[in-house]
């Protein structure tokens, strides 16, 4: 049975091949548009069967209208930590008033995480994916790495696994507190052996924290190792790097035909060509609320988009370095303080963001595509830098 959801006086495809569609910023958009979608009995699941003027929509079993309003994919959150549980607003705090960020309090948050129970973090879980939905994101990527025991990493994985399939495993996140340097290498065997095993039946993705600026994080042979191991398990690649200084991160990434490395603040001349030659492989995703919430250098999106890198955005939704769960802002930051335009804002929010997650099912708006669509309490893509902080945009109900 199929719905017809017209009205929508802006769509944004992301659908290059669209047929009629404005491509003058990249994004297909269509005015007057209408889209019907349909749910497979079977699956339960929701996909696009037209997209197209609303004055040639064929015949549906029922329709909404939206009276106007602009509908876009939905967001595409590649980036983020969701589990976990305890407060470190005190940090945030002193960071405003100077505080480095080293990835030292990653800590505070391993101990309160540890300490709390199944229920409590799948209630604290699942109110933050709500709080996403709720603004417009239809995908998240969660990752582990506020574990760092074998016992506790499957705990997080596995509940992480109750609200996305993108999965990724991050025991090598930081070195455990405590860890004296002459027992790091322990602690690597750990991740890549007992701690990899462990993950398998939940995990989709391995990502290391490769920051040698910090001595929390791992350096490029640690990671290294790590990356090797998950790929001999069968998992996909993604890389935290070059985030809090120029490092091997990027280099690494590119390496292991990583889907993604994230962060990219600090960048060579040869990490932006390295990405350049693999940017049909790995997408630098870009997180500006860290960089608003640490009184960081952002990352330069406007030299790699020009370069040609693809970028994507996401949130880095985490209790220590950016507690949002908010893609518009991110949008606006990215805007505003990056050097994106609307156009490549959203477009990395959505299209681009759907490839640093290996899919082509999301982030886009095209005949098969799943029927994950944000609408926005708004005429145009453009309120969403436009209006900062104002709730206009939310998941879809299909």
């Amino acid at each position: 049975m199929g719905m017809l959801i017209t009205g929508i006086g802006e769509l944004v495809t992301c659908d290059d091949t669209l047929d009629g569609a404005d491509h003058s910023e990249s994004l297909g958009i269509l005015r007057d548009a209408a889209v019907i979608v349909g749910r497979d009995p079977e699956t339960n699941e929701s996909s696009v069967q037209w997209v197209g003027l609303a004055a040639k929509a064929p015949a549906a079993d029922w329709a909404i209208e939206l009276g106007g309003h602009a509908v876009l994919p939905g967001f595409v959150d590649s980036h983020s930590h969701l589990v976990f549980a305890g407060d470190r607003s005190a940090e945030f705090a002193a960071r405003m008033t100077g505080q480095s960020y080293d990835g030292g309090g990653i800590a505070t948050t391993v101990a309160a995480t540890r300490a709390a129970s199944d229920d409590q973090l799948r209630t604290l879980l699942r109110a933050r994916a709500d709080e996403m939905r709720s603004q417009g994101t239809t995908t998240v990527e969660i990752k582990s790495g506020y574990g760092l025991t074998v016992h506790d990493e499957t705990r997080m994985l596995r509940l992480a696994s109750e609200i996305t399939t993108e999965v990724t495993y991050l025991g090598g996140h930081v070195v455990p507190p405590g860890t004296a340097s002459g027992e790091r290498s322990a602690y690597v065997d750990l991740v890549t052996r007992e701690m990899l095993a462990a993950a398998l039946p939940y995990a989709k993705w391995i990502d290391v924290f490769c920051e040698p600026a910090s001595p929390h994080a791992f350096d490029a042979e640690e990671s290294r190792q790590i990356l090797s191991a998950g790929v001999a398990a069968g998992l996909g690649v993604r890389v935290h790097g070059n985030q809090l200084a120029p490092g091997p991160g990027v280099q690494l990434a590119v390496e292991f035909g990583a889907a993604s490395v994230d962060h990219c603040t600090y960048l060579s001349s040869s990490d932006v060509d390295a990405l350049v030659g693999a940017q049909e492989t790995t997408v630098a995703t870009l997180l500006p609320g860290v960089e608003f919430s640490t009184r960081s250098p952002f990352a330069d999106a406007r030299a790699l988009l020009d370069a040609g890198v693809s970028v994507a955005l996401a949130t880095d939704c985490n209790p220590g370095t950016c507690y949002s769960t908010s893609m518009p802002f991110v949008i606006a930051l990215a805007v505003r303080e990056m050097g994106m335009t609307p156009a490549q804002a959203v477009r990395a929010a959505t299209l681009n963001a759907a490839k640093a997650l290996r899919r082509n099912d999301i982030g886009v708006v095209r005949v098969g595509s799943r029927a994950d669509l944000a609408v926005l309490d708004a005429p145009s893509y453009l309120h969403l830098p436009y209006r900062p902080g104002v709730p206009i945009a939310k998941a879809l109900e299909v």
